[in-house]
């Protein structure tokens, strides 16, 4: 009782505190001659950063589901809990839709649009009433997907009703396909349309697997920090983190191929409206940020889970998990705010500002999820498989 009592006074000052720093830095962006440019690139780098964590857990969800996966059972529900930040995120997307626009994207602004040929014959596309609709189907389907699977889940802690895990298993199929659409058109809209100018066919994927990486790197944290609590620690084993690790290695690949892919195509092909979003990004200091995610998003983590030991030694991995996460902050930071004129270094303190009340609010949003359910889906047909789950 004492922990569950301390845990949900560290969640509700981990909220506070939160809220405090995305009020604050909201209000110096206002206030403060010439900051509100940087607030709002901040803002959209946190909120793409919290909102692919959120993919990156509803997409295990339902793969778990789609394959009929046992071993994942015990670490499932943490990722029903990350999953269903949906409903603050969608929260935290108003701002940005109503008044960071124009500041951020150039379609948004019809004078330009109109003297732009480009821009112009993409407007049927690119334009601020189907921006918004599009936003608001995007979430609609996302958290009513979340959503759902977490309260079936639910259900059948209390129920212990089988029939549960095989109309969560049906509707995978169905809601995966729906993800896979939501989230390539989002990662258009969200980051890819910074540049109206450019586009790449792969980016949805190259956003996907970032998110899915980053997801996969906070659920070994998240584990870690719950067994820390007294919580779980005979339920997930060296078994499972060495899963995770598997995981985390697979898709530390996955994203290097998908990065070097479309630089490779667009390198090969030598068009100038397309090498130019990475010629921004090679020049100056975003050199260094370019060579940062070769270095740390790929050689360091590829190496560190290339042997069998650190996957099951959960301090080691934790370690791992915790670079890759600072890696998909550099990643997103990379993707989301070279303009013309804008230093990648010092980065603003808005980046640090923003992301800590961002990070602060979606704690306090999985700690309230957990509050009133279990960490575990008590009564799933598989949860004894899970728990007795080796490695082969």
């Amino acid at each position: 009782m004492f922990l569950e009592t301390l845990a949900g006074a560290s969640f509700r000052i981990a909220g506070e505190i939160g809220a405090l720093l995305l009020a604050g830095s909201a209000l110096a962006g206002l206030l403060v001659e010439g900051a509100a440019p940087h607030f709002w690139r901040a803002y959209l780098v946190g909120f793409a950063y919290f909102l692919s964590l959120s993919l990156g857990a509803l997409f295990f969800v339902l793969l778990q589901h789609l394959t009929r996966s046992a071993w994942s059972v015990v670490l499932r529900r943490l990722a029903e809990g990350i999953a269903a930040n949906m409903g603050l995120l969608a929260i935290l997307s108003v701002p940005l839709l109503l008044f960071g626009l124009r500041s951020l994207y150039p379609w948004a602004d019809e004078t330009l649009a109109a003297h732009d040929p480009l821009v112009r014959a993409k407007s049927a596309y690119l334009n601020v009433p189907f921006f918004w609709v599009r936003w608001a189907v995007y979430f609609a389907v996302w958290t009513l997907t979340a959503r759902w699977f977490l309260n079936r889940s639910v259900e059948q802690d209390r129920s212990g009703d089988v029939d549960l895990t095989l109309r969560m298993e049906r509707a995978s199929a169905p809601a995966m396909v729906l993800f896979a659409f939501t989230t390539t058109f989002a990662a258009f809209d969200l980051l890819m349309s910074r540049d109206p100018h450019w586009y790449s066919t792969i980016y949805g994927i190259y956003f996907f697997a970032g998110g899915v990486l980053g997801f996969l790197a906070l659920l070994v944290a998240a584990a870690c920090v719950t067994q820390r609590a007294g919580r779980m620690q005979r339920m997930i084993t060296a078994e499972h983190y060495h899963d995770l690790g598997k995981l985390l290695f697979a898709f530390t690949v996955f994203w290097a191929y998908i990065a070097f892919s479309q630089y490779m195509l667009i390198w090969y092909a030598d068009i100038p409206e397309e090498t130019g979003w990475y010629l921004k990004r090679q020049s100056e200091t975003w050199a260094w940020v370019s060579l940062a995610l070769l270095v740390g998003h790929f050689f360091v983590p590829f190496l560190a889970l290339l042997s069998r030991v650190p996957k099951r030694r959960k301090k080691m991995l934790v370690q791992v998990a915790l670079w890759i996460l600072a890696m998909h902050a550099i990643d997103l930071y990379y993707l989301a705010v070279p303009d013309s004129g804008v230093p990648a270094l010092p980065p603003h303190p808005f980046y640090f500002t923003v992301f800590l009340g961002m990070a602060g609010l979606s704690v306090a949003a999985a700690g309230r999820c957990f509050r009133t359910r279990s960490l575990v889906p008590e009564k799933d047909p598989r949860l004894q498989e899970s728990i007795a789950f080796e490695n082969a």
